[in-house]
């Protein structure tokens, strides 16, 4: 039997190099310098005796023989995953702890939803959730301290792979008295007529309603900021103004009314982020499996 003369390392490079379009950018995915995955690639290519990348100063793309290996080294790479993750199954349904990072509107209105299955099939597994804000829960991924994150960031960063699980639309959050609450829908041109709450710049939620805002519509004044959407909603209750938020952080019970607003850009993408290249344990996985079926190609 012939020796192999290279190793899963190398086979991860050459697979990264492919799904990232470069170099540069799959040795920041592998946390490894360019030297050290270009000396893993000429490994690899050394091995099988062929070249497996043109590469010239504008562009990196596999040869022939590059993209019919790539096929042949994901299935090795994933048959490798897959025996691993069936060795471990057995006690990973018992012992152990999974730390997702999410979202506050995640935690408090659709974790609940399926976290009783789960618990009923790993009973003996410990659930840590980490909710804090978009910035934080991307933050906890990249530095891997947590399993996976579900977040409205990371979909372009590098080192990230993000698995979009539903659209989710702002709505203007308003006492259900409220002059507001009559319309069918709210443009800022309505808005601008009564107080106006408004989260933090640090927040991601803010990230994505400034990006979608026309530039009419910025001179809306806030007479409120604040860092977390729930502190908006009290402050709503309590009548001291209206917010922008995502409908899926209002709750059936708070007692406020959510008027869809004009401008449907004002939306979110809600999905599962992780490091890319690092699996995830077993119960990890079941999880986020059961997150997927839940939500089949739902929009709220």
């Amino acid at each position: 039997m012939q020796q192999l003369r290279f190793d899963l390392s190398d086979l991860q490079a050459m697979v990264a190099v492919v799904e990232h379009g470069g170099f540069r950018a799959a040795a920041q995915a592998l946390n490894l310098s360019q030297p050290a995955l270009s000396r893993r690639i000429a490994k690899l290519e050394q091995a099988l005796g062929t070249r497996l990348f043109e590469r010239n100063t504008r562009r990196v793309a596999p040869t022939l023989v590059g993209r019919e290996f790539f096929d042949k080294a994901v299935e090795i790479l994933n048959g490798v995953q897959a025996s691993l993750h069936s060795i471990g199954a057995i006690p990973a349904q018992h012992h152990g702890e999974v730390a997702v990072a999410c979202l506050p509107s995640v935690a408090h209105n659709l974790l609940p939803q399926w976290l009783g299955r789960f618990q009923a099939e790993f009973p003996h597994t410990r659930l840590r959730l980490i909710d804090e804000g978009a910035r934080e829960v991307l933050a906890q991924v990249l530095r891997g301290e947590c399993d996976f994150g579900i977040n409205i960031l990371g979909a372009q960063e590098p080192g990230i792979v993000f698995e979009a699980l539903l659209q989710e639309r702002f709505v203007l959050a308003c006492p259900p008295g409220h002059a507001l609450a009559r319309l069918p829908a709210a443009g800022w041109d309505d808005i601008a007529r009564h107080p106006y709450l408004t989260l933090a710049q640090t927040s991601g939620n803010r990230l994505l309603l400034d990006r979608a805002r026309l530039p009419a519509e910025q001179r809306v004044a806030a007479s409120v900021e604040a860092r977390h959407v729930s502190t908006l909603l009290a402050l709503v209750k309590a009548g001291v103004g209206v917010a922008v938020v995502p409908r899926l952080a209002m709750r059936d019970d708070d007692g406020l009314h959510a008027v869809p607003l004009k401008n449907q850009q004002m939306q979110r993408t809600l999905g599962i982020i992780r490091r890319s290249g690092v699996p995830v344990s077993p119960a990890a996985a079941r999880l986020i499996d059961m997150l997927k079926q839940s939500l089949p190609n739902n929009s709220a």
